[in-house]
């Protein structure tokens, strides 16, 4: 089964928040980080992931996806610290795990 996920990036200062849908989100968060694609988070320096959950299909995900943008900034900051309470960059922990089960 391929799995898909919607994630939340934020800025340095935790001032900025993007959310996005992949199917791959380590090569997603890796090309925010790398400023591979032209647009808003390349402009204002989003690249730290703070927030993701899997979801079965492309198509919940884009569903839980218009959720999470729907809802206002403190909902989302709910969201983010129930699970990242200091605002970590979760990137490493997908590297490690990749590389974990390697």
């Amino acid at each position: 089964m391929k799995y898909s996920y919607v994630y939340i990036l934020s800025d340095v200062n935790n001032k900025i928040l993007y959310t996005g849908v992949t199917s791959d989100l380590l090569k997603r968060v890796w090309e925010h980080k790398n400023h591979v694609v032209e647009g808003f988070t390349k402009r204002y320096n989003v690249t730290k992931l703070v927030y993701y959950e899997e979801g079965e299909d492309i198509y919940s995900a884009i569903s839980r996806e218009k959720q999470i943008k729907g809802k206002l900034r403190k909902k989302k900051i709910a969201l983010i610290e129930k699970v990242n309470p200091e605002w970590r960059d979760l990137y490493l922990d997908l590297i490690n795990e990749k590389t974990m089960s390697l």
